[in-house]
């Protein structure tokens, strides 16, 4: 990657960050990086959005999931004002406990309209706890 793309990767990172909707920062979340048809965010979930103690409530998992996804469509795609999610399906495979995470969103497949993603959640220890997948709607502006 040249200087330049680097400079512009990490303006768009800013960006997006600067932007985000208030359930994100509710979150703690932040975009730590973008690729080609990928975004990395980071979270920080604490024991007031949790229930049985410290397990992440299983909506909460799938905001994480379906944000994360999202703005890999938003930082590819620049175009694209607003998506709309037509199927999100979240596989819940160990327990999400209060703390920090990091997110992988990844465009799969990208049309004119619709797009299929795919989602990872991974807790501080580097444990897969949950996958997604997700069927959008786009609107390009």
């Amino acid at each position: 990657m040249t200087d330049a793309s680097a400079t512009s990767r990490a303006e768009l990172i800013a960006g997006l960050n600067n932007h985000r909707p208030a359930i994100i920062r509710t979150l703690g979340g932040v975009i730590v990086d973008i690729d080609e048809g990928l975004c990395v965010m980071e979270y920080d979930i604490g024991e007031e959005l949790c229930h049985s103690t410290s397990i992440v409530q299983g909506g909460i998992v799938t905001a994480m999931l379906d944000a994360t996804m999202s703005h890999a469509v938003f930082a590819n795609h620049r175009d694209v004002t607003g998506l709309a999610s037509l199927e999100i399906k979240v596989s819940f495979l160990e327990p999400s406990l209060a703390g920090r995470f990091t997110c992988r969103g990844t465009i799969r497949r990208a049309g004119y309209k619709i797009s299929f993603l795919e989602g990872e959640l991974y807790n501080a220890d580097g444990v897969l706890t949950a996958t997604s997948s997700h069927t959008a709607k786009l609107t390009r502006g």
